[in-house]
């Protein structure tokens, strides 16, 4: 088919393209610590791309007329059977409506949640040469990085990063998680666990809400021997224009479901609403969930994969944990069947998740466009 041959076009500039990175790595860190007052020419976005601060640019100490809305795990466990209901509800319409919700109560320690951010800001304020001995390759992006994607002369975001594997087991390696600070992997491997049981519950809640058996998202992810979690650690330094750059540019999470654990100190996450940015405003010891592209597709865009982006600031660096749940590479994804009706038609052809993230690697974030190019024609 058509698509197919896009996939193996894809797929053997992949093989061409990754051996390396196209140009020398500039670590941002070291680049915001040097002092320059004008950002390089090649992390200056379009001007159409940049954010607008007299609009867009909000305090934490400011009230928001419209932010993601907020959801009370524990009400799921109320004897009153309204209030459980009603959650039920507000989950549901937010994964239609925002494709973001924030969760607090949701049986994570807050004191791992404070760790993990604590031991990932010593790591990206080591010096460099004990950094570098993580550096990544854009073969698998694992480890410590400084960009995304492989087009020669792409504008860049100001962020640098340490991705790592955790499901499934055969891609997880603890050796290549940072040996400093000391208790860095211990504080991993738990914090992966206790994220991984939070991910379990959410995609039971979200199938159900979805009409279907509670364990339907958990069996096309793979169950739990070929399921994927991953984690990317975002570290964006303070920046001399944040007027004119991105710490992450506008995209849409290629995977199943993004449990992000933001900096609480300092705003930077934008969700698209409409034609606005809404600055979301963390909560106190609260996950940030969003809905990736392959939940879109199973959902038959019923549940919406929304574009996001972020932003950088003068004064504050920031550190952020995307963790991210995903089907397994090589399982066919495609809208489940229940719903798919005569007047809602399969709205996406089948793919595995491999192959869309071949379709969308070499370049890097980029809006919607990834998922929205592979609609079923009609």
């Amino acid at each position: 088919t058509v698509l197919n041959k896009r996939f193996d076009h894809c797929n053997l500039i992949i093989m061409s393209r990754l051996q390396s990175w196209p140009e020398p790595i500039i670590r941002v860190h070291e680049l915001s610590e040097s002092g320059i007052k004008k950002i390089p020419e090649n992390f200056v976005k379009l001007p159409s791309d940049r954010p607008s601060f007299i609009k867009e640019m909000t305090t934490l100490s400011s009230s928001h007329i419209d932010d993601i809305p907020l959801i009370d795990l524990e009400n799921l466990k109320s004897s009153d059977e309204s209030i459980r209901d009603e959650t039920m509800k507000i989950i549901s319409k937010a994964c239609r409506e925002w494709g973001f919700f924030q969760v607090v109560n949701h049986g994570v320690s807050h004191e791992l949640m404070a760790n993990a951010r604590g031991v990932w800001w010593e790591f990206f304020h080591l010096p460099l040469d004990e950094k570098q001995k993580f550096a990544n390759s854009p073969i698998t992006y694992e480890g410590y990085g400084s960009r995304l994607g492989v087009v020669k002369g792409a504008k860049l975001d100001w962020c640098d990063y340490f991705f790592l594997h955790y499901l499934p087991e055969k891609l997880k390696d603890e050796n290549k998680w940072p040996t400093l600070p000391i208790s860095c992997r211990q504080i991993i491997g738990e914090y992966g666990q206790e994220v991984m049981k939070l991910c379990e519950r959410l995609t039971k809640i979200l199938s159900i809400n979805l009409g279907l058996n509670e364990d339907y998202l958990h069996t096309k992810f793979g169950g739990d021997n070929e399921r994927g979690a991953c984690l990317r650690v975002n570290f964006y330094p303070k920046c001399p224009q944040p007027d004119l750059t991105l710490g992450l540019s506008s995209h849409s999470d290629p995977g199943g479901m993004t449990l992000l654990l933001p900096d609480t100190d300092v705003a930077g996450l934008q969700v698209r609403r409409g034609d606005d940015w809404i600055t979301v405003k963390p909560v106190p010891n609260a996950f940030i969930v969003n809905m990736g592209d392959q939940i879109q597709v199973l959902s038959n865009a019923i549940y919406k994969s929304i574009e996001h982006r972020v932003i950088v600031n003068a004064a504050k660096e920031r550190v952020s944990l995307a963790f991210f749940y995903n089907p397994g590479g090589g399982i066919l994804i495609k809208p489940a069947d229940e719903l798919v009706t005569e007047d809602r038609p399969a709205l996406y052809l089948p793919m595995t998740f491999n192959e869309y993230r071949a379709f969308i690697r070499t370049k890097g974030p980029c809006g919607k466009s990834q998922v929205e190019s592979l609609k079923s024609p009609t």
